[in-house]
Parts: C-alpha cells; sequence; structure tokens
C-alpha cells in the first residue's frame, strides 16, 4: 500500500504521517517502511550535529503501521495510543535509515487494540514494544 493508500486510513497527514508503504502479511499482522529522510521536524535540535530519531517517534511509526491493519473497520474512526509498555531501544535511527516495521494485534476488546512491534535497520533491531489504541468515532 503506498502512502496515498494510507491516507486513506489513518487520519494522519504530513508532518505527522509517518509510514511510507504498508502491507498485511497475514491475520493481524503488518509490515511498514519508513526512510528517514533527515529533514523531519523532529530532527531538529534532536541532537544537533548528530540527529537521531526520537524513541517516542518510532513507537508513532509502530502503531500507525498496525492501524492499517484496521483498513475496514477504522473508516470514520481515529486510532488514539492508550499504552505503551515493555519498550526497549536497542540501538539508533539516523537520517537516511529505511525503518522496517513489524506488527501484530494479539488482541481486541470493544474499541481497544492491543499490539506489538519492533522496528529494524538493515535485519538489526532498533525498537521493540507492546502498544495499545482505541478507536474513537472521528469528530467534525
Amino acid at each position: 500500500m503506498t502512502r496515498d493508500e494510507i491516507k486513506g486510513i489513518l487520519p494522519h497527514r504530513e508532518p505527522m504521517l509517518l509510514v511510507d508503504t504498508a502491507e498485511v502479511t497475514g491475520e493481524g499482522t503488518a509490515r511498514g517502511t519508513y526512510q528517514v529522510r533527515g529533514d523531519e521536524f523532529f530532527l531538529q535540535g534532536h541532537f544537533p550535529g548528530n540527529p537521531v530519531v526520537p524513541g517516542v517517534i518510532l513507537c508513532e511509526i509502530m502503531a500507525q503501521t498496525a492501524a492499517v491493519l484496521l483498513a475496514d473497520t477504522a473508516k470514520g474512526m481515529t486510532p488514539y495510543f492508550t499504552s505503551l509498555d515493555k519498550v526497549r531501544f536497542k540501538d539508533t535511527v539516523k537520517p537516511g535509515d529505511l525503518l522496517e516495521i513489524e506488527v501484530a494485534i494479539v488482541k481486541n476488546k470493544g474499541p481497544f487494540y492491543f499490539a506489538e512491534g519492533k522496528a529494524s535497520v538493515g535485519g538489526k533491531l532498533k525498537v521493540k514494544g507492546e502498544f495499545s489504541f482505541a478507536l474513537i468515532k472521528g469528530e467534525k
């Protein structure tokens, strides 16, 4: 799925749309990518002379990738983060890196979806964690 197709699922727009490509890989699993260009707003000042993608942005990228699994369910809904758990940052992500994300929805209870994910660059694990989000009817 392309960035334009992802916009049909997620309400996020630039500069907060942080998934370039995504694909459903199985029942409740997906894979996505994000190319770190180096001009992103979150790299400005984080850190001068040594830009590093903030951990919270890496978590957001995993959550956005998971939300594409709910393409049919999420229409007219907004996915709100409700928790992050057992998040582990293994290494830095820098400009020029192609981040490869793998996520799985492990449970659903009402509007809440529980997921786990990991992101790697060139096969090297950069972050992993568990998270949840709620799908809430969008406001007009």
